[in-house]
């Protein structure tokens, strides 16, 4: 049994990961943090994903009351995405470990376009996200098992911008009343963890903490070109070098897996990020203090709770289902609600040394509504309300691994 249960336990919850974590989640999450390749017990592993997610966010009845923005009460928000993922991990020692990878853990786009009645606040936003890292564990006998102790550090990068509407359009001529930031930044992060292991049973406790990202150092541009400084005297008719900072989002995630009979194995997880540091990120003309913009998000905690089970059909396949509950991050402004999502994944070993992968879930997005929201004393998001139905979201994710 326990090399069989090994095997589905390094296979299938891989499958079930990819199947529900990467597919939607709070804040500006998209893959988050992952490291299950450093766990594979070949001596060398190399892994590729790929996954397309299509959250079908729509917004309805939205008012607008500074009469400033469009016209369209009922648009989709949201914009479908493909991202990526690479490892390879290799044993340099015995009982060392070491796993380099590329993810993008963060992203968003978002685009309910300048004739959404709510423009002023959002026309478009997107965020793109690369993260480099390099893990490395220790592993040694302890009782029936094995402890590993598990430590890294990551490299990121995070840039993207933002388009609203700023003056109404066609009041001066020549300026359609639009505003764009552009932002680039980067940081460092580390990461620390400990792992039980009990091969006999395909058991696996994992406890893993990554530390927040300091952006330190957000440049770049306020292009008010397009808005006539007649309305907004000072900003307006120019392109403006800015600066701010903020923290990408710290985490931490307890995994536990186990066999629970011949050829079958439970797993679950429950992670929480820290979310609610992101609330009002203000940006400055740069070489002052003078506030000239700011991103609003108003986020709470995020916690993610997935379980499931899986099962070996034969030496060749083996598959996993999994639900999952992702609890919504907005707190009245914003429409990021609870998700739920569930999702089948399988795995095809086509031969010793390829493992090909196939997962896809579906899922729905809780219903709501979106006002002003009160901060510091502040009042923010009065110019827009609007609410939003129980939407679908779907993903689907492939994957390679070849071991050696």
């Amino acid at each position: 049994m326990g090399e069989t249960m090994l095997r589905i336990g390094f296979l299938t919850i891989i499958s079930a990961a990819l199947m529900s974590g990467a597919a939607y989640a709070g804040g500006i999450e998209r893959n988050g943090y992952n490291i299950d390749l450093l766990f594979d017990p070949s001596n060398i592993a190399v892994e590729s994903t790929a996954t397309y997610v299509s959250p079908h966010r729509e917004y309805t009845n939205s008012q607008n009351f500074s009469g400033i923005g469009g016209t369209d009460p009922d648009v989709r928000d949201t914009k479908d995405y493909f991202s990526g993922a690479v490892g390879v991990k290799a044993r340099v020692v015995e009982g060392v470990d070491c796993l380099v990878d590329y993810s993008q853990p963060w992203g968003a786009h978002s685009a309910p376009g300048l004739n959404w009645t709510g423009s002023t606040e959002n026309a478009e936003t997107k965020i793109n996200s690369d993260n480099y890292g390099l893990t490395c564990s220790y592993k040694f006998d302890m009782g029936k098992g094995q402890l590993r102790l598990i430590g890294g550090g990551f490299y990121q990068q995070v840039d993207g911008f933002k388009e609203s509407l700023v003056t109404p359009p066609g009041l001066v001529p020549g300026f359609d009343g639009t505003g764009r930031l552009e932002l680039d930044s980067d940081g460092w992060g580390w990461r620390a963890g400990v792992a039980y292991e009990i091969p006999e049973y395909a058991f696996r406790a994992s406890l893993i903490y990554n530390s927040e990202v300091k952006l330190d150092g957000i440049t770049g541009t306020l292009d008010l070109s397009n808005v006539s400084p007649i309305l907004v005297p000072g900003l307006g008719g120019a392109v403006w070098d800015v600066y701010g900072s903020t923290k990408m989002p710290d985490s931490l995630e307890l995994a536990i897996q186990s066999g629970i009979a011949p050829d079958w194995l439970a797993f679950g997880s429950v992670k929480w990020t820290d979310w609610s540091q992101l609330q009002t990120i203000p940006f400055y003309l740069d070489g002052t203090n003078i506030q000239a913009t700011s991103l609003d998000l108003f986020y709470r905690d995020g916690w993610t709770v997935t379980g499931g089970v899986g099962h070996q059909f034969t030496q060749k396949w083996s598959g996993a289902v999994s639900v999952t509950w992702d609890r919504g991050t907005s707190q009245g402004y914003g429409s990021q609600t609870d998700t739920w999502l569930f999702g089948a994944g399988a795995n095809f070993a086509a031969t010793k040394n390829v493992d090909i992968k196939l997962s896809g879930a579906i899922g729905w997005m809780k219903s709501g509504s979106s006002g002003s929201y009160v901060y510091d004393g502040v009042t923010y998001g009065a110019d827009n309300s609007y609410d939003f139905g129980s939407d679908f979201v779907g993903a689907v994710s492939t994957g390679i691994k070849v071991k050696f």
